[in-house]
């Protein structure tokens, strides 16, 4: 065998991510906010880069020239001067005025508290009925003591002696405090059990003197759960009718008091996209609030002529940077309009009628029609938001598998939720369909054949138990 070292040329074709192509590729990914805390990171850092000022704005339509193709408004607009309103005004199904209008009459619409709404939270709310408690000065620092050891539920979570422990103060104190910020809104707040918390909000309606409903609670709470209502009968020798009354009683309590107020920050979605009805057709408009309108720096041609030589390839550097960070944005609010606009033309039936009537598709039906890759449709439909006349969707929304019909034709898999959802809301609660009986009815409706399972699988996933946990016996 000859071994050796040996010099060998070989053609070979190879795709080679380049900053700015992961870039472009990047700017597709992120949301509305994660878009505009990138460029005003860009306007910071680069200094050839720079926000247009509004009087130097000329509109859209002044700057293009006859019937000019998307590649030259690409390749030679974008790169001199670009102004990025003037591309959302191109990729917009109507004028930018138009557009703005119709946004501030929405605007103006809502008052500035429907826009503008501080969060509640229940250690706040119980910490502003402590100060105004009739409460001393000790008893409201043991008060503050026990409204921060409360869960999200509003259940307490130290024991009373950990609790004296931390206002240095004795049991029967603590007791005390508690019994009172016990009966503070929402009632049944701080309890140690759900028995406790039943019983205390039972004594605010003046329900505690029946001792039969004081029982079922402190006693047979699982037996109401699991509808074990014979052994509740017997032993107390009720007919079917008080048995009714008493539940209706206790299912009117809330055994999670502070669960209304929520243990987390909400998370607010600003829609990239507003599509609006006209009729019979619609209007699609970028969502532009906030978003820096670029252009290159004036200063750049001076700069360049007085800079030093070791200075001139770190200006060319910027300047290419910032030229190619517009054409970026260019490109991806040019893809999320051409996919908007193929997702209306899909689903039409759904902006005209709503969720029942969302038809399947899938990334290639759209990539196919606009000429693009699926991992760029992919890409640009993530972590974007869609306003529409039916609420605001994720664009992966109008994305759903689908059934196959008995003429041929499909239809969405979240269609076929939609329609089970009706049935069970709709259903009556002493005889709930079983999901045979629903596969039927959908059988009926939309001439689809559907197994059980596969109803029980839309059920799961929309979050309704079974028949049998549905029942209500009386």
């Amino acid at each position: 065998m000859d071994l050796g070292l040996r010099q060998q040329l070989k053609l070979t074709q190879q795709i080679i991510m380049t900053p700015q192509l992961q870039q472009a590729i990047r700017l597709l990914q992120l949301s509305r906010l994660e878009l505009v805390e990138t460029v005003q990171n860009e306007l910071l850092e680069n200094p050839f880069l720079e926000e247009a000022v509004e009087e130097n704005i000329q509109p859209a339509e002044e700057k293009r020239s006859g019937s000019e193709d998307d590649k030259d408004a690409y390749s030679a607009e974008v790169a001199r001067n670009a102004d990025w309103e003037d591309y959302l005004g191109d990729f917009s199904s109507t004028s930018r005025q138009s557009s703005r209008h119709e946004l501030e009459s929405l605007e103006e619409g809502a008052n500035f508290e429907a826009r503008y709404a501080g969060t509640k939270t229940l250690e706040g709310h119980l910490a502003w009925q402590l100060r105004f408690s009739r409460l001393t000065d000790e008893e409201k620092d043991i008060g503050e003591a026990i409204i921060g050891n409360l869960s999200s539920s509003g259940y307490l979570q130290a024991s009373i002696q950990d609790l004296a422990a931390l206002a240095g103060t004795t049991a029967e104190k603590i007791e005390k405090v508690l019994s009172a910020v016990q009966r503070f809104d929402p009632v049944g707040v701080a309890a140690r059990t759900p028995q406790e918390c039943l019983l205390i909000q039972l004594e605010n309606l003046h329900y505690d003197r029946d001792p039969i409903l004081v029982s079922l609670v402190v006693e047979h709470l699982e037996d109401l759960e699991a509808k074990r209502y014979k052994t509740i009968l017997r032993k107390f020798k009720l007919t079917l009718e008080d048995l009714k009354e008493y539940l209706g009683i206790i299912q009117g309590l809330d055994p999670m008091p502070g669960a209304s107020f929520g243990g987390s920050e909400p998370t607010y979605v600003s829609p990239d996209v507003y599509v609006y009805r006209m009729d019979d057709d619609f209007i699609i408009v970028l969502n532009e609030d906030g978003l820096p309108r670029l252009q290159l720096s004036s200063l750049y041609p001076d700069s360049i002529k007085t800079a030093k030589p070791t200075d001139k390839e770190y200006y060319q550097e910027k300047k290419h940077s910032a030229e190619w960070l517009i054409k970026s944005l260019f490109q991806r609010q040019r893809t999320l309009y051409r996919v908007m606009e193929s997702i209306v033309r899909f689903q039409k039936d759904f902006f005209l009628n709503g969720i029942s009537c969302l038809k399947p598709l899938i990334l290639k039906d759209i990539a196919d029609d606009i000429n693009m890759h699926e991992s760029t449709i992919s890409r640009i439909t993530s972590n974007k938001y869609a306003a529409t006349p039916y609420g605001t969707f994720e664009l992966k929304f109008f994305f759903n598998s689908s059934l196959s019909l008995e003429d041929g034709t499909e239809v969405g898999s979240e269609s076929v939720k939609s329609l089970i959802k009706r049935y069970i809301a709709a259903e009556d609660p002493k005889a709930p369909m079983s999901d045979e009986h629903i596969g039927e009815l959908l059988k009926e409706e939309l001439k689809v054949s559907i197994a059980r399972r596969t109803v029980a699988k839309y059920r799961t996933a929309l979050g309704i138990p079974s028949s049998s946990k549905r029942r209500i016996f009386f």
